[in-house]
């Protein structure tokens, strides 16, 4: 890497409008610490360091960008007034990933950088809420496992589960002091088991392996599959950025808590605050879908005054982007955070609408609105709904995640799911909670069911970003991967079986219900009369039938083009 380029930006510094060097997240930070809101401080390592670092035949960084990094860090802790490191007052860091066009959950990201046996004391003194360190330490030590040294996450969430069986606890968050400390203990021994060297203590090494993880992993195989079926070429986004933020805490206590909101219901278009939080969690929780949260409408009674300072981050947020907006936010002892922003993925249906309103709110105009609609968009809208008239009845409930219906086989597993569609088999991808190492699954079926999760998690995000139907949070089931089974609503059933799921209602049903032909939504036609009014070229149909003549001129042909006899 040249020495004298200048690889790493601080928030304060970057520019925001270029995606393409500091990644979508990171070109957000940098835009939205420049208008003031609350983010905390931190810096971007560039798309041309990750570029840089995998053009190299020895993978590593070099002491120019490592120098780079530290100065960061250095001014960092100025800012802070921590340090990183000091046992006194440690300055922790998350890193992410963050390439031009956003990947939800296709890279790697690190919590709690900075902790190691000597911060994780004085941060105990400092604090005085043991339960907060050993639940943040351990988080850390399995994310850079896994994320940084290559360990299989199964093998920390088996130990994990455990010892929550040992303490009785039923998740991670009725987990008192003493199974944390177990749980740190036992996984320090299995990064050492498995890496063959101890979880390292120095927080600069933690850091360098950390940011060498994000860069390889614009390459690793979720990467490369969501930009293949994406068709995201190297001019879209090239490399991933690397941003590194001041950690604040979710999971310091009950005033604490972290969430995932949109600025507008992302599967109905519907103009007002939609999301989902934790208390006393960190942002990992919500999106990974291990446990199911809460709906942000319930944050109005528990946080009344920081409800009210979203509401204010929302409409601040459309203001300036002008477009729907998915964002993270991480709330600690009463203070709000924003930690990253990026326009929300919706299904179609929730796009025109929103693209239509945001015009007659004066946000956009009329030629803004069309281009935003891309063609694939409206194949989306041709999906089957399930037959209102079919005599079936509900199995079981969880939350309509991402709308539409589909029919299939149940398979328990991504390989599984992949290895039947490219028989021809139709399946449904049936997950306690999906990892972003699922994602060829998701590809590959025709809908998701989880068991844990809500709409927000990472199950819902891709599903509707893919136009796919999704239920998250169905509690009702019960898998058994040893026997490939699944107890739904006391009801047994294994792999190969088929069901049906309504991602409009969050129902699911056993066997193949019937569909019926969509209509097309009100809200479309006025968005093609908009085109009328522009377009220099005139669209005539094919049709055979009467039906499909009527068809064509409520979609708005100008007339016949071709009628075979």
């Amino acid at each position: 890497m040249s020495e004298k380029k200048k690889y790493v930006y601080a928030f304060e510094e970057g520019d925001g409008t270029n995606k393409k060097l500091l990644g979508g997240k990171g070109a957000n930070l940098c835009q939205m610490s420049q208008i003031g809101l609350p983010v905390p401080p931190g810096f971007v390592i560039t798309t041309e360091a990750c570029l840089t670092y995998l053009a190299q035949k020895k993978k590593e960084l070099t002491p120019g960008l490592m120098g780079q990094i530290r100065e960061a860090m250095a001014d960092l802790e100025k800012k802070t007034g921590k340090g990183f490191g000091d046992p006194g007052n440690p300055l922790l860091v998350s890193v992410r990933s963050g390439a031009a066009i956003s990947m939800p959950g296709m890279m790697d990201t690190i919590l709690n950088l900075g902790l190691n046996d000597k911060t994780v004391k004085g941060l105990i003194k400092k604090t005085g809420n043991e339960r907060f360190v050993y639940d943040a330490y351990r988080r850390l030590i399995q994310l850079f496992g896994s994320v940084g040294l290559g360990i299989r996450g199964e093998k920390f969430d088996i130990l994990f589960d455990e010892i929550k069986k040992k303490y009785k606890a039923e998740d991670d968050i009725s987990l008192g002091v003493d199974g944390l400390v177990e749980t740190c203990d036992r996984f320090l021994e299995l990064v050492k088991k498995e890496s063959g060297r101890p979880f390292p203590q120095d927080p600069y090494v933690q850091l360098q392996i950390a940011v060498e993880a994000v860069f390889r992993s614009w390459m690793g195989k979720r990467a490369r599959d969501y930009r293949k079926e994406f068709n995201i070429t190297k001019d879209m986004a090239n490399g991933t950025a690397v941003n590194i933020c001041t950690m604040v805490f979710g999971n310091m206590g009950d005033d604490s808590a972290t969430g995932v909101a949109f600025t507008r219901n992302p599967a109905t278009g519907e103009n007002r605050l939609y999301g989902e939080y934790m208390i006393n969690a960190q942002g990992e929780d919500v999106v990974a879908g291990i446990r199911t949260p809460k709906p942000i409408r319930e944050l109005r009674r528990e946080m009344p005054e920081i409800y009210k300072e979203l509401e204010n981050l929302r409409h601040t947020l459309e203001d300036y982007y002008r477009e729907v907006q998915d964002f993270e936010f991480t709330i600690e002892k009463g203070k709000l955070y924003c930690l990253q922003t990026r326009n929300g993925k919706m299904n179609a249906s929730a796009f025109i609408k929103t693209s239509i309103d945001m015009v007659n709110e004066g946000l956009i105009s009329e030629n803004e609105a069309i281009l935003r609609i891309q063609p694939d968009m409206l194949a989306q809208m041709l999906h089957p709904r399930l037959d209102t008239k079919a005599k079936v009845e509900v199995l079981a409930q969880g939350l309509p995640a991402s709308p539409g219906a589909a029919s299939g086989k149940m398979v328990f597993d991504a390989d599984k799911a992949e290895t039947k569609a490219k028989l021809g088999e139709k399946v449904i991808l049936v997950r306690e909670e999906t990892k972003p190492e699922d994602i060829h699954g998701f590809f590959a079926a025709q809908g998701i069911l989880t068991s844990r999760g809500g709409k927000t998690s990472h199950a819902a995000v891709v599903a509707r970003s893919m136009g796919k139907p999704c239920v998250s949070g169905c509690e009702s089931i019960q898998i058994n991967h040893l026997t490939r089974e699944a107890i739904i609503s006391g009801m047994n059933f294994r792999e190969g079986d088929l069901i049906t799921i309504d991602g409009t209602s969050g129902n699911v049903y056993a066997g193949t219900v019937p569909t019926i032909e969509p209509e097309f939504v009100e809200d479309l036609l006025v968005l093609l009369e908009w085109a009328d009014d522009i377009s220099e070229i005139g669209v005539k149909a094919n049709a055979d039938t009467p039906e499909a003549a009527e068809k064509a001129k409520k979609y708005g042909a100008l007339g016949i083009g071709l009628c075979r006899t």
